[in-house]
């Protein structure tokens, strides 16, 4: 694993970002995220340069991460790749299993405990404990035992979260997928992420023959590590900067 980050290319590079640990520093509620006045401008700007190559990859509604970004704008993979918005601009949502026994069963748990935090996206959820870490290993029993007998749920911990999604799709999918549109097509792909949860992007985009930036501490299969979010903005910053 190497520490010095890859040079992107304007015309062969397709930039997949994660937001949560790797664009934004991570924060005690999901709602608390700040982000530095100048990202959004920064990522337009790469997004132009890379002829619209640029897709932002996470786990959050697309209508939650607008509160931030000028998603809309942009190609992404939301909720773990289910809802998948093209660079048209259409938007595809995976189909998955009925939720509702689910979310009632998390939402009850969440209001007898302090610090819980329960996000009801549109293909999926999920449980947040940093607010109240002894929580986590119940949180994970309590959605594990929800979804046993439901072969079209899976469930994904995360950083002091746990999550129920379609059994079918996760961020190497969704990258892949993206790779077999245009603009993308043809280019060699490099994806940041911090979490367990982009593990399977870092995979793809590897077996692509591309790049993959582990932002943060922890075992990873990426070959590259970057050690913040600060520091990959820099990066960024530095992509747009120099003319390759």
């Amino acid at each position: 694993m190497t520490s010095t980050l890859p040079t992107l290319s304007a015309r062969r590079s397709a930039l997949f970002l994660d937001f949560d640990g790797t664009l934004a520093e991570l924060a005690s509620r999901p709602d608390a995220v700040q982000i530095p006045p100048d990202l959004p401008v920064l990522l337009d700007a790469l997004h132009r340069r890379l002829g619209g190559a640029l897709a932002i990859v996470t786990g959050r509604a697309r209508a939650d991460l607008q509160r931030w970004l000028p998603v809309q704008r942009w190609p992404g993979a939301f909720e773990h790749g289910a809802v998948h918005v093209g660079a048209d601009g259409t938007e595809r949502v995976a189909g998955g299993a009925d939720l509702r026994t689910v979310t009632a069963l998390a939402r009850d748990f969440a209001a007898r405990h302090e610090g819980l935090i329960l996000e009801v996206k549109q293909t999926s959820l999920s449980l947040h404990f940093r607010l109240n870490p002894g929580l986590g290993p119940a949180c994970v029993d309590l959605l594990a035992r929800a979804i046993e007998h439901q072969d079209g749920l899976r469930l994904m911990s995360g950083k002091a979260v746990v999550e129920v999604k379609p059994a079918h799709v996760g961020k190497g999918r969704a990258i892949a997928a993206f790779m077999a549109e245009p603009p993308f097509t043809g280019r060699q792909p490099c994806f940041a992420g911090d979490d367990v949860t982009d593990e399977d992007g870092f995979a793809a985009v590897q077996a692509l023959g591309g790049e993959a930036i582990k932002v943060g501490d922890g075992p990873t299969r990426a070959q590259r590590r970057c050690p913040n979010p600060q520091a990959l903005r820099a990066w960024l910053h530095h992509a747009l900067e120099t003319r390759a």
